[in-house]
């Protein structure tokens, strides 16, 4: 079992310093740092909440969010728990802040591999990892891994049956037919096979019956669904995050909160460098230190039960 998670890491620029004079634009992208040529922008967190529109400068509610904005990188880490012992980092890799947190799953599964000689078999993930591919990496009939990732709803779409070849149930529990097939290059990081499919009550040629719930989309040709072709766009939907193997391989995740717990302790959140080349190899040296500390720990322990 492994957990991948990332670290946010705070340029050493005046922009970050809620204390230093910035006469307008302090978060504007567009407006590199003096200080770091390297660091760019992106937000630590952001929550999309309503709330009422304002009585001046009105805005859509909607376009609303509240979030924490910095100049940086990002620092994402691959660990594993040996058991009895402790954490142990397999893979890192340092980012531009503005690089998404999905764009750190293939470099780190890809050294995590090269580094155990195979693939992992399970893996945690926090929701933002919350992709088709990512369950697609672990899926495997012969060892039978998984991911486990909490769902985020994505396109108001809660929940999704599926019949036996693999086609997406409409809302009037139909089993929909696939008009189209084609390669979506835009809405993921990565290219890949996407089918359009739709009523079943009209494709490939009309039956004559009509909507059982009366959809409010029957009247303009009838519910579509655009879903990617592979296994693990359907196991997003039916994986059982009640089970206890699911559980299981969740709580791995601590692994990874505690190394980025250890490497904050150790400065990393705040290094006082100024290019992107420097912060990386701060960082490798933070992660082979906590690495050294594990082997030290184990050492010990070893000695002290002979």
């Amino acid at each position: 079992m492994i957990s991948l998670d990332t670290k946010h890491i705070i340029a050493w620029v005046k922009e970050n310093n809620p204390k230093a004079y910035i006469k307008q634009d302090r978060f504007d992208k567009n407006k590199q740092p003096v200080g770091d040529p390297d660091c760019k922008l992106g937000c630590k967190r952001r929550h999309n909440r309503r709330y009422p529109t304002p009585m001046t400068n009105p805005v859509p509610y909607a376009s609303l969010s509240v979030g924490e904005y910095y100049w940086g990188y990002g620092s994402g880490v691959v660990a594993t728990k040996a058991a009895g012992w402790g954490e142990v980092i397999l893979a890192e890799l340092t980012q531009p802040f503005n690089k998404g947190d999905t764009t750190y799953f293939f470099p780190l599964m890809a050294t995590t591999e090269r580094r155990l000689g195979f693939r992992p078999r399970f893996g945690a993930f926090d929701a933002a990892f919350d992709a088709f591919y990512v369950y697609d990496y672990f899926v495997s009939p012969k060892q039978g891994g998984f991911a486990a990732v909490p769902f985020s709803e994505k396109g108001n779409t809660k929940s999704r049956q599926f019949d036996e070849h693999g086609n997406p149930f409409c809302l009037a529990e139909l089993p929909m037919v696939a008009k189209t097939t084609y390669t979506d290059r835009t809405k993921t990081i990565i290219v890949h096979q996407r089918s359009r499919y739709v009523c079943p009550l009209l494709h490939p040629q009309p039956t004559g019956a009509t909507c059982p719930i009366n959809h409010a989309r029957w009247p303009h040709g009838g519910c579509t669904s655009d879903l990617p072709t592979t296994v693990g766009a359907r196991i997003r939907y039916q994986l059982d995050r009640h089970s206890e193997s699911y559980k299981t391989v969740y709580n791995q995740r601590s692994a990874t909160e505690r190394i980025n717990s250890q490497a904050k302790n150790l400065g990393i959140e705040r290094p006082h460098l100024r290019n992107g080349q420097a912060i990386a190899n701060i960082n490798s040296l933070t992660y082979v230190l906590i690495n050294l500390r594990a082997l030290q720990r184990i050492r010990t322990r070893k000695l002290s039960r002979s």
